[in-house]
């Protein structure tokens, strides 16, 4: 899973019969920014301005070390994502939120905040301010980065929103990098100096925090903002590029009243995005009609599409309107349309050209005014070449060509369109379930999904199904996507380099074989004295 794919679902575990909520697997607590602000109103008015930015920065440091030593346990990432993962996980806090390609490269030592909750509460408390006042952030990250570097790193705030800048700036390197740019304020990440910034004793100080260390733990967690990566002016699910090119071109093309060509494999949303053309378009107040070609048996289509009258065959009892008649002034989906017959192709294609209908048994015909969508899982273009689909009917329905993408293009999307699924699922089955642990999450990313959305939807409510914890586990999944093996796709921001993508192959193939070296080394076809090489190359005991 990739950092920009963390979710809070992922993250966060509600426990109400025990009373415990849990953060990246520690015990955490929900507490208003706005205590937040009093506390840090009340160490500045009773401790002075210096001892409570040791404080915070202090406990800001110790609270982004012990932070990435927890995520440690639960993810498996290369360094540059471990470098993104802290600005990441502190904005799913609602602690900030950074400007976009701030935090993207390993190399950079600055980034800019917007949002700061400490700017935020500073101006509440005590108004505009001439020094800048993030010190419990730049302490969590600083913790964080100096855990994944290995190093202490410090890092240092030089522009504030409380001081009336348009966003907040760190900078971060080591005290050597440093050098006496900010030789001064490095007392406050030193807890021998403690006591020296405290206008009282440090004993007295202790105290006093200690009743507010735990609520300082997960201080913002009030602050989350659930994202299920759906607008929900469209309904669906578009996070990554490709499907956000279809609904951009769904969108414009709902404005224009012509037939539209909706094509894809089976189970790729194809009904979906045929809804979202008629809800943007000027039909959106008349009704919306889909049928499904291949489900009509051929000596009832005509009667389905058209209609009938009373006596025009046997069982007909009565007049019944067909369904262009019923999607008059809306629009009418032709789902599977690659499936109608050859004869029943001439009847549409005179619709089409024509604008009216004729029902069964009737000589006369009746104008209807419906904008024809429709969708198949076939290629159209070959059917034409080989004869079962006439390339008139084509070229009138294929005015304009939207292609949804399969599932495993877009893998992006994966993970916020499971999370909709969970959540449906857990209301419909009441089930207290809430989310996917790291490992289900990686899972449902490796495999290839070949039934496309449809597919993942089924294996979502099977595993709401069978879950016994508050999260779904790998154990929960089905077994063929249990089985699956990273797949090499480039997607989000950050191209891996081939060494990690042999290792994480290679590590899965451990997993699967139990830690059998012999059979590993077998199925991959490779030496045994080579793949111990790399496991001890790995850090993994061979």
């Amino acid at each position: 899973m990739h950092v920009e794919d963390l979710h809070h679902s992922e993250l966060l575990e509600l426990d109400p019969e025990r009373g415990t909520v849990r953060f990246a697997g520690q015990r955490a607590l929900i507490l208003d920014a706005v205590a937040m602000g009093v506390l840090r109103q009340y160490l500045v008015q009773n401790f002075g301005v210096t001892a409570a930015r040791a404080v915070l920065t202090q406990f800001g440091f110790a609270h982004g070390w012990r932070m990435a030593e927890a995520l440690q346990k639960e993810f498996k990432w290369n360094s540059e994502e471990w470098y993104r993962a802290g600005p990441r996980i502190l904005t799913l806090e609602g602690l900030f939120l950074t400007q976009p390609g701030s935090d993207k490269h390993l190399n950079t030592s600055t980034m800019t905040l917007l949002a700061s909750y400490e700017a935020e509460q500073h101006l509440l408390h005590f108004g505009r301010s001439d020094m800048t006042v993030c010190w419990t952030i730049c302490g969590l990250m600083s913790g964080f980065r100096s855990f994944i570097a290995g190093k202490e790193i410090y890092i240092f705030e030089n522009r504030c929103l409380a001081q009336g800048h348009a966003a907040c700036h760190l900078e971060a390197h080591t005290r050597e990098e440093w050098g006496e740019k900010h030789g001064e304020d490095m007392v406050f990440y030193d807890a021998n100096n403690l006591a020296g910034c405290l206008d009282v004793s440090l004993s007295k100080v202790t105290e006093t925090l200690k009743a507010a260390e735990e609520k300082l733990r997960a201080h913002h967690h009030a602050l989350i903002r659930i994202e299920h990566g759906v607008d929900e002016s469209i309904g669906i699910v578009a996070k990554s590029l490709k499907m956000q090119q279809v609904v951009d071109l769904a969108q414009h093309i709902a404005k224009v009243d012509a037939p539209v060509l909706i094509t894809g494999e089976s189970g790729v949303g194809k009904e979906r995005v045929a809804r979202l053309i008629h809800e943007n378009s000027t039909r959106a107040g008349g009704p919306f009609v889909a049928v499904n070609c291949r489900a009509i048996t051929e000596t009832l289509i005509e009667s389905e599409f058209f209609g009938h009258i009373r006596g025009a065959f046997t069982g007909a009892n009565s007049d019944r309107p067909g369904l262009f008649e019923a999607a008059n002034h809306g629009t009418l989906l032709l789902d599977e349309i690659g499936d109608i017959s050859a004869g029943m192709q001439v009847k549409l294609l005179r619709v089409l050209q024509e604008k009216e209908i004729r029902r069964v048994g009737e000589n006369r015909s009746r104008p209807v005014n419906v904008r024809i969508l429709a969708s198949t899982n076939r290629d159209l273009a070959r059917a034409i070449v080989d004869g079962s689909f006439r390339q008139d009917l084509y070229y009138r329905l294929k005015v304009v060509e939207v292609h949804v993408p399969a599932l495993r293009d877009h893998r992006d999307d994966i993970l916020p369109l499971a999370r909709v699924m969970l959540a449906d699922a857990a209301i419909r089955m009441a089930r207290k379930i809430s989310s996917f642990t790291p490992a289900a999450a990686d899972q449902l990313l490796r495999y290839d999904w070949p039934g496309n959305i449809r597919e993942l939807e089924n294996a979502i409510e099977r595993a709401v199904a069978l879950a016994t914890g508050s999260r779904i586990d790998i154990a929960d999944l089905p077994e063929e996507i249990r089985n699956a093996f990273p797949k090499p796709v480039v997607g989000g921001t950050m191209v891996k380099p081939l060494h990690e993508i042999e290792k994480e192959y290679i590590l899965a193939v451990l997993e699967r074989n139990g830690g059998n070296q012999t059979q590993s080394a077998q199925q991959l076809q490779i030496g045994s004295a080579t793949l111990y090489r790399k496991l001890k190359k790995y850090g993994v005991n061979a």
